[in-house]
């Protein structure tokens, strides 16, 4: 794990973040997630420069967002700059549930195009692989 990654763990491990429990390194399908909270179908993606444009973030969100997650994505160095502004944000889209019924559970099809976008910088692209990079999905 990067130093981001470890100290965003170190927030959200054991329910720390108002009891909410995430997994680390879960894997999920052909992924392997950084962080997940599977009882609000969150994804929380920590990215190094490696991921400017990346056309498999789409794909991989694309995908993801297709199962019934919302991915959140923060670059590294907001998680180690602004930790107090990604807790709150990742507290935030975990306390409020998700706009899209679960395709798994059988409650409907995923709705496509949702965008999300970063209360704290713009990343470039969104999570589906257009304007700008995601952080926190739009309600």
């Amino acid at each position: 794990m990067t130093d981001a990654e470890h100290l965003l763990w170190r927030h959200l491990r054991a329910h720390r973040l108002g009891g909410h429990k995430f997994r680390r390194q879960q894997p999920l399908g052909p992924y392997v997630l950084d962080f997940v909270h599977f009882g609000a179908r969150l994804i929380v993606e920590a990215d190094g420069g490696q991921h400017n444009d990346s056309r498999h973030d789409a794909l991989r969100d694309a995908w993801l967002k297709g199962q019934g997650f919302r991915v959140l994505r923060f670059w590294n160095n907001e998680i180690l700059l602004s930790t107090e502004q990604v807790l709150a944000v990742i507290f935030e889209a975990v306390a409020s549930p998700s706009p899209q019924p679960s395709p798994i559970k059988g409650e409907g099809a995923v709705l496509c195009g949702a965008r999300s976008a970063s209360p704290l910088s713009p990343r470039g692209r969104g999570a589906g692989g257009e304007g700008e990079r995601s952080a926190r999905s739009k309600q």
